[in-house]
């Protein structure tokens, strides 16, 4: 999905779906991307992954740790002097595991600014106590 602005207006994410709140923002270096100037898939993959621990943590006030990726889909390739903004939402909470959806998107061109949708996963994480064990989501 690619959004194009009107003119000194950038919509954000948040624009598109309310629900969905600003975890992380980062921008690859050179280091990250490959020979084409694309940024590695696995690098995008692991700050995805940060960034979907951001509310699990958040809720149930202890370590946590990620179980599954339940789908990981790339739309569009991202390259260095992009601008990675990490978006999440809850999509279920059980009784020690947490489900989080996580869209990454692409700033682009500072000078006409314009947003990309670079991918989007589903992933759970499971609350875990202090020998790694899965405990209850809510601290009683």
């Amino acid at each position: 999905m690619t959004v194009s602005p009107s003119p000194n207006t950038l919509l954000t994410p948040p624009d598109l779906h309310p629900e969905m709140e600003l975890v992380m923002r980062v921008m690859p270096m050179p280091a990250d991307a490959n020979g084409n100037g694309d940024i590695f898939g696995g690098w995008i993959m692991s700050q995805v992954d940060l960034a979907g621990c951001v509310l699990p943590g958040r809720i149930s006030r202890g370590r946590i740790a990620t179980i599954a990726v339940n789908e990981f889909v790339f739309r569009n390739a991202m390259s260095v002097g992009d601008l990675l903004t990490l978006y999440a939402r809850v999509t279920r909470i059980g009784n020690t595991s947490i489900t989080v959806h996580v869209e990454a998107w692409a700033e682009r061109r500072p000078s006409d600014p314009i947003l990309v949708k670079v991918t989007e996963a589903n992933l759970t994480y499971v609350a875990i106590d202090q020998n790694g064990k899965p405990r209850p989501v809510r601290p009683a």
